[in-house]
């Protein structure tokens, strides 16, 4: 069994799939969106719909990714009363009875529960914070968390009157902010290690590919010995 098949739940433009693709999973992607820009095989469909047809039975292994907009820290901004879906444990439930290992990653303060791991951008030396939880059916691991460095910043070019610059985070001083829209397209994918197309809002929503190529290796020895 050369390359077990990963089912990408919410998968977006792809950046959780080219993470376990590299760690050696084959990755189809379901997303109830049009993904113009996802790289792999991708399917237009509810992702919760797709479990309760049970379409996931030809995968060897499962990652979600559950809306995360209910737990974010700036959720009440620009809500204008706004609810957002609340997934992850109707997802979890889902996940539980499929029999596969599973992933759900998602955001801090995001009901995760025990022992699921964190991982940032930090740990594998990218340009980017990005702190988000995985939370798993097997036992995973994280690496050694290092501080981060006080003379670091996410390089927001100011928009002072009479000044340069636009508000956006360019990371000239080591850092890039991917929160919102804030940020220069092409330095949140260079800081995050994307490397195809995205549009400034998926990078914004996308998870940097090293992270869970990191989840995917342990995850790959859990497939195939399951198969």
């Amino acid at each position: 069994m050369s390359r077990p098949r990963l089912l990408d739940l919410f998968c977006g433009a792809g950046g959780c799939s080219v993470g376990y693709h590299r760690a050696g999973f084959d990755v189809v992607g379901v997303d109830h969106r049009p993904q113009p820009h996802y790289p792999f095989e991708f399917i237009q469909m509810d992702a919760v719909e797709f479990l309760d047809r049970q379409r996931h039975r030809a995968f060897d292994a499962i990652h979600a990714s559950p809306p995360c907009q209910a737990y974010t820290v700036g959720r009440h901004i620009h809500q204008s009363g706004q609810r957002h879906p609340d997934l992850i444990d109707r997802t979890r439930d889902m996940l539980r009875g499929t029999g596969k290992p599973w992933v759900i990653e998602n955001v801090n303060g995001a009901p995760m529960k025990p022992p699921a791991v964190m991982l940032c951008g930090m740990m594998f030396g990218l340009r980017v914070l990005r702190h988000r939880w995985f939370e798993s059916s097997e036992l995973l691991f994280s690496p050694p968390h290092p501080k981060h460095p006080k003379g670091l910043s996410t390089g927001t070019l100011t928009a002072k009157k009479g000044g340069k610059g636009n508000g956006y985070s360019t990371g000239e001083h080591g850092l890039v902010c991917v929160a919102g829209n804030n940020f220069v397209r092409a330095a949140g994918a260079a800081a995050m290690g994307i490397d195809w197309p995205m549009t400034r809002k998926e990078l914004a929503n996308a998870i940097p590919p090293a992270f869970t190529e990191y989840v995917g290796r342990q995850l790959l020895a859990v497939a195939r010995a399951t198969a």
